[in-house]
């Protein structure tokens, strides 16, 4: 199941693929029950008309700049000043950056704002340039770019309220769910972990109806086999159906399904059932008049890589040099909070398994390791973690400096060394390693990272196999933007401190 990352924590929403209705031989495609046409969400239509308002005042804004700024352009500088809001929101429309489809999750609504930004420039460059107009190249190299960047700071804000109305239980999707119960039941889950994605499970179509006891459990109504799917989508009023990868779910059963739907405006998303492998590794072929799914390999190596590396290191060196009186201040709070080392040093395991020394700010009492045995008996972390909300062995600045992980600075100094990076896995002990099979070993692929999809995805409310699943997930899929990412939502989770302890 690969369903889900900005599309973050990189939202799996973005490894469900839209189906489109195809015309196969031997079946009408008006066949079965339909579903009338369903208007768009009253919620949908108002935020698309605040996105469209809130680009057209921003563009308004660069354009008025444009026309007071005293510059050498003469009337042409004014002429497109003032074309400046219509040019915007014709090439926005025509990069699909008001598409509803884009809105709430995922990065690929500020990859259609930028692509949007990149063919103005172009487009007036080359008109400029053809009709010689008299404009000053400032404003096609600083006034596009930067109103391209006022438009995705105006989307994230609104995406915020967005993000904060669904957290709510508003603006949200109705979905119906297809497949195997296991595989809807995880679906779920999922969604119900990530609500910023807005989808919210109405109802589940499954294989065995009559068996499907665990859905019903967890409170989702389960209203028809993988037949009754148009019926319930008119009964649940749903305009989203989510397809879980399932041997029932073949390509006749779908486009079946999407001969049912068409017409009717509910949106269809197909799990293309590739667990943990999403975003730039997955592109569709053609093969022989067949779209087919080509799998690219993980890159471990390659210019990436020291592009990685480099970043690391220089962004490393450049936080310890802004944060040193920060440092210090933390080493003298410690070093004042009793006996004991200010730096912790503990062996983990790094890059292909080898052993390095990870450096934090001592949290706990001096004999913290030796205690650990009679702790066992409260351990609340399930598989080779060990975890206690409330471990007694830490100290008072201990817990402040936990809750804000503030005791994981110093390991900017592993990441200085090259034993970790910027971002990756969270860096495992010897004896979880060696509990780990084939599977989960591929974590030591990549350097372990000071943060990762599990800092900022729950952190120690995560179970072992959630931890595990990030990991992998990042190995299988990492690329420099979801670093990026990683990082700026990382100051969001440190903020909020969801679990720190």
């Amino acid at each position: 199941m690969a369903l889900a990352e900005e599309r973050i924590v990189v939202p799996d929403h973005e490894a469900l693929a839209s189906v489109t209705a195809l015309s196969p031989v031997g079946t009408p495609a008006g066949s079965g029950p339909r579903v009338g046409r369903r208007a768009r969400p009253r919620w949908l239509r108002r935020y698309r008309a605040t996105v469209f308002a809130g680009d057209l005042v921003v563009a308004a804004l660069v354009g008025i700049a444009m026309v007071l700024t005293d510059a050498p352009g003469g009337t042409d500088q004014l002429w497109l000043g003032a074309l400046v809001p219509l040019l915007w929101l014709g090439f926005a429309g025509a990069r699909n950056a008001y598409d509803p489809n884009a809105f709430g999750s995922g990065s690929e609504e500020y990859r259609r704002v930028g692509s949007a930004g990149v063919l103005m420039v172009a487009a007036v460059s080359f008109v400029s340039y053809s009709l010689q107009l008299d404009l000053p190249r400032s404003f096609v190299v600083f006034a596009i770019p930067a109103l391209t960047s006022a438009v995705m700071l105006s989307r994230y804000v609104q995406r915020k309220a967005l993000h904060r109305a669904r957290h709510a239980g508003r603006c949200l999707k109705r979905v119906v769910a297809v497949g195997r119960e296991g595989a809807v039941l995880e679906l779920v889950q999922q969604l119900n972990r990530e609500q910023y994605a807005g989808m919210q499970v109405v109802g589940a179509c499954v294989a065995d109806p009559l068996a499907a006891d665990r859905l019903t459990a967890a409170g989702i109504p389960v209203v028809g086999g993988l037949t009754d799917v148009a019926t319930a989508v008119r009964r649940l009023d749903a305009d989203t159906v989510a397809v879980t990868s399932a041997s029932e779910t073949a390509a006749v059963y779908l486009r079946r399904l999407t001969w049912q739907l068409e017409g009717s405006g509910v949106e269809v998303l197909v799990s293309p059932g590739l667990v943990e492998v999403a975003g730039p590794r997955l592109h569709i072929r053609p093969f022989v008049g067949l779209p087919l799914l080509a799998v690219e390999e993980p890159e471990f190596s390659g210019w990436r890589r020291l592009v990685k590396g480099t970043i690391d290191r220089t962004g490393a060196g450049l936080l310890v040099l802004v944060s040193a009186p920060v440092l210090l201040g933390i080493a003298l709070a410690v070093r004042l909070s009793g006996p004991g080392p200010v730096l912790y040093r503990q062996q983990r395991v790094g890059h292909n398994g080898r052993l390095y020394t990870m450096f934090k700010f001592r949290s706990m009492v001096p004999d913290a390791d030796a205690r650990l045995a009679e702790l066992q008996a409260a351990n609340e972390g399930d598989g080779p973690l060990f975890k206690i909300r409330h471990d007694p062995r830490v100290t008072p600045v201990g817990r402040w400096l936990r809750r804000f992980s503030l005791d994981e600075l110093p390991q900017l100094l592993n990441v200085l060394g090259g034993t970790m990076s910027l971002v990756g896995p969270r860096p495992p002990l010897p004896t979880e390693v060696e509990r780990y099979d084939s599977s989960v070993r591929r974590r030591l692929l990549v350097r372990p990272g000071l943060t990762g999809l599990w800092q900022i995805s729950g952190r120690s409310d995560l179970s072992w196999d959630e931890s595990v699943r990030l990991d992998l997930r990042y190995v299988e899929n990492w690329s420099l933007a979801l670093d990026l990412l990683i990082l700026w939502k990382t100051v969001a989770a440190v903020l909020r401190r969801r679990g720190a302890y």
